[in-house]
């Protein structure tokens, strides 16, 4: 069996480049609702922000060797996304190991599962998105998968698609999709602009939206 798939295919640096500056929850919308990652991953850092083609870790649980391996073979600007198997109770990802990586010139991980080291990791200045600390060490010694499909946070990611993450959660977008999904956020981006105008004048959000015939619907009573 292969462990270590070593060849992917990865977004436009551009592609990648624009996607930098938007808001994840604008693309998640401009998507059609698409790439939703589950909100108890978070940025260990207000402020935090990440962007990058996804390479993908299933670590074995309890175990961070393949975390390290993938530490070897990631590209620079690439995230690193693991899953852990459902086993959050360790820190699967410490300051060393976060050396390497701004060394490496990598991106920044995300990752279903803890850290450990966060004030070191903080001050470094290295991007992670994970569900907690914890100061359980792990094993090295199971192995798990490189840049095979994972199911992360709930979603499914696939080596090679974009991954976007700020205060505000993380969202996938598929590598094929990212053209479409980039054009559509840049118009959702525009068309919120003109709203805010309207907005700004007083007009009332239920005015603005129009919905009070579904508040009539419903059978909304004011006194």
């Amino acid at each position: 069996m292969i462990h270590v798939i070593t060849r992917i295919q990865r977004p436009a640096t551009e592609i990648i480049r624009e996607f930098s500056s938007l808001a994840s929850a604008s693309i998640h919308e401009a998507s059609g609702r698409k790439g939703y990652v589950d909100c108890a991953i978070k940025p260990i850092q207000q402020g935090m922000k990440i962007c990058g083609s996804a390479l993908t870790v299933q670590c074995a649980p309890g175990d961070n060797i393949m975390l390290h391996k993938a530490l070897e073979r990631a590209e620079p600007g690439d995230v690193i996304v693991a899953s852990v198997g459902g086993s959050y109770e360790f820190g699967y990802f410490g300051s060393l190991m976060a050396t390497s990586a701004i060394a490496r010139k990598i991106g920044g991980l995300c990752i279903d599962g803890c850290i450990r080291d966060s004030a070191e990791i903080i001050s470094m200045g290295f991007p992670v998105f994970a569900r907690g600390f914890c100061i359980r060490g792990t094993n090295k010694g199971t192995l798990g998968l490189v840049n095979y499909p994972i199911i992360f946070g709930g979603y499914p990611v696939f080596p090679g698609d974009l991954i976007v993450g700020d205060d505000d959660g993380l969202v996938v977008i598929k590598r094929e999709e990212c053209p479409d999904v980039l054009k559509k956020t840049k118009n959702r981006i525009e068309s919120e602009k003109i709203k805010a105008k309207t907005l700004q004048s007083g007009v009332s959000s239920v005015e603005f939206n129009k919905f009070g015939p579904i508040f009539e619907a419903e059978g909304l009573i004011e006194e």
